[in-house]
């Protein structure tokens, strides 16, 4: 009996953690309600968690605007922790800013471990523009642009505005080092954190899907840790050009030595892709 209770726990699939974008929620039928859907109905028997930060839909949508991510990813890592599903380890995928917040989830909270992650879409070197924003929240919009023009890195918008978080402005890179209280952490900016690096180390694969017409986020190679050149908002160079992957800051380069790296591109805008890629491309970091 004992070796064929193994059995069946051998073949388990690895529990998946997701987390949305800017402006969506947990459970909508169009978007991660239909990702838990068609994981569910392609690897039977797999533990899916879409993260949901707050008590309801409506909460857990204004907290991809308005609650401080470094308060979101304690809450997230708790949830995890929590999770006896959870504690043999998990693959995340993260959409759009989902992708840089479950990076820092990896680099934070080691346990239980992550052991895949994929980021789709995810703005890991930050955004420097606001071009569109998702669904009729048009007016939220206008006024994150306006809040961000006027001082992202004012400490009272760092603290309450979620884009804020990971605003970086190439021509004040001093001000962005400084005073982001989110990216420029995660992204070593402002000195080493071992543990960080050690952390997302650890993961097996992080795979970066850069969606190759996108207009919702600039500068689009942000997707693949790519970014403006320092000091202007015109050229931009990949992420083997950055400091950060030189200096190997965060054990990117180390990693990309070992494979772990996997960057993809799929031809659409923001988060625009078929089931049919998402089945060949994707599924297989899943099973």
């Amino acid at each position: 009996a004992v070796l064929v209770l193994c059995l069946g726990c051998a073949a388990a699939a690895v529990p998946l953690v997701i987390w949305h974008g800017m402006g969506d929620s947990c459970c909508n039928p169009q978007s991660m309600g239909y990702i838990k859907k068609i994981v569910e109905n392609k690897i039977p028997g797999i533990y899916v968690l879409s993260l949901k930060i707050g008590s309801n839909l409506i909460q857990d949508m204004e907290n991809s605007f308005f609650m401080n991510v470094n308060d979101q990813v304690r809450e997230v890592c708790s949830q995890l922790a929590k999770d006896p599903h959870l504690k043999g380890g998990y693959n995340a995928m993260g959409f759009s800013q989902g992708g840089q917040f479950l990076r820092a989830v990896a680099q934070r909270c080691p346990s239980p471990p992550m052991l895949n992650l994929i980021s789709v879409g995810g703005q890991h070197q930050g955004v420097y523009g606001f071009p569109r924003c998702p669904g009729e929240s048009s007016h939220i919009c206008d006024w994150i642009r306006k809040t961000l023009d006027l001082g992202a890195y004012t400490q009272a918008v760092q603290e309450h505005l979620v884009q804020a978080e990971y605003w970086h402005d190439p021509l004040k890179e001093e001000d962005y080092r400084k005073n982001s209280i989110f990216l420029a952490d995660i992204n070593q900016e402002r000195g080493i954190n071992e543990t960080y690096k050690k952390n997302l180390m650890a993961l097996k694969k992080f795979v970066m899907v850069k969606f190759l017409n996108d207009t919702m986020v600039d500068p689009p190679i942000s997707e693949w840790f790519g970014f403006y050149k320092s000091g202007q908002a015109k050229e931009t160079i990949p992420l083997k050009e950055t400091s950060l992957y030189t200096e190997d800051r965060l054990g990117l380069q180390e990693m990309d030595k070992a494979g772990k790296l996997v960057f993809l591109g799929v031809k659409g805008d923001h988060l625009h892709f078929s089931e049919e890629w998402f089945y060949t491309t994707i599924l297989p970091f899943l099973q």
